[in-house]
């Protein structure tokens, strides 16, 4: 069997050029919906602020790593994991929230606020990490990867997006609500199908290997969604809150994570099939535990 490290997905540089597009639009669907006074009810809450970067861009990568080290997985894959790991949330957290009865209006604004601050953090924890565990340091010297330009990739994908889609719905309002109603299931479809042929594409890869990545990747969503479950326990945030955050950690933006895998390290094996494998997963984690939480909240209510 080939090692799964040498492993390269197909994925050419038109399906890349892609998924560039369609991750940019998804996010520019997402920017047109906020606005300045999500971040300024942010301000008037700091607790919810750094409670939520403490748990996604602290403790995720920080715990992640730490399992990686005991586990000790091959190398792609734990970087695959870190990847993640150092990833925003993913933009479906809010709809998952929703379905939660959890407080979506924090949902939103974590998740601007998340992806501002992954301009910097995503690059800092990848870099940060991959190069404090040795296997994955060595991976990352063998394909001479250049922070600056993995920044401003990261920039053009979801800073400028951001920016464009907050400024068209400050100056126009009912404009940016109608596209946004339209360009946000047409983008995430787009995605969707992208993925689907890229899946389809490499379904040989995935059959072969997929094994290696199915009980870590469980685990490590798991892992992610409890500890943003504790993280606001601990800071005796309401159990409104407690859900928001557990589903906020847990749902990453694997597809940024994807399209980095695919421009920097050539669709290396491990790292694209962990990174594809959690955008699969989590979908269908996170969908469970919202439903299981709005059932639950729909009984006690039934019950007042």
């Amino acid at each position: 069997m080939q090692d799964l490290d040498q492993v390269q997905i197909n994925f050419d540089s038109n399906n890349l050029w892609v998924l560039n597009i369609a991750l940019a639009v998804v996010m520019f669907g997402v920017a047109l919906g906020i606005t300045l006074k999500d971040f300024k009810n942010l301000m008037r809450q700091p607790k919810l602020v750094l409670v939520g970067v403490l748990s996604q861009f602290i403790l995720l990568p920080l715990v992640t790593f730490l399992f990686i080290y005991f586990v000790k997985p091959q190398a792609s894959i734990a970087l695959g994991m870190m990847m993640v790991a150092a990833c925003p949330g993913g933009n479906i957290s809010n709809f998952m929230t929703h379905l939660a009865n959890g407080n979506t209006a924090l949902s939103v604004s974590l998740t601007a606020f998340s992806t501002l601050i992954a301009l910097f953090m995503t690059p800092f924890n990848f870099q940060f990490y991959g190069n404090l565990y040795e296997p994955t340091s060595q991976l990352l010297a063998s394909v001479l990867l250049n922070p600056y330009e993995l920044v401003k990739l990261v920039i053009l994908i979801l800073g400028i997006p951001l920016a464009i889609g907050m400024i068209i719905r400050y100056r126009f309002e009912a404009v940016a609500k109608n596209i946004s109603k339209a360009l946000k299931p047409l983008s995430i479809m787009v995605f969707v199908a992208i993925v689907v042929i890229a899946f389809m594409n490499n379904l040989d890869v995935f059959n072969n290997y997929i094994h290696h990545v199915l009980v870590l990747g469980i685990s490590h969503n798991v892992i992610a969604i409890l500890l943003g479950f504790l993280v606001a326990k601990g800071f005796k945030l309401s159990f409104k809150n407690q859900k928001t955050l557990a589903i906020e950690t847990g749902i990453q933006n694997s597809g940024l994570g994807l399209l980095l895998i695919f421009t920097f390290f050539n669709g290396l094996g491990g790292m694209a099939i962990m990174a594809a494998f959690w955008g699969i997963w989590h979908i269908i984690s996170g969908l469970i535990l919202a439903y299981y939480w709005s059932v639950k909240t729909k009984k006690q209510e039934a019950l007042v």
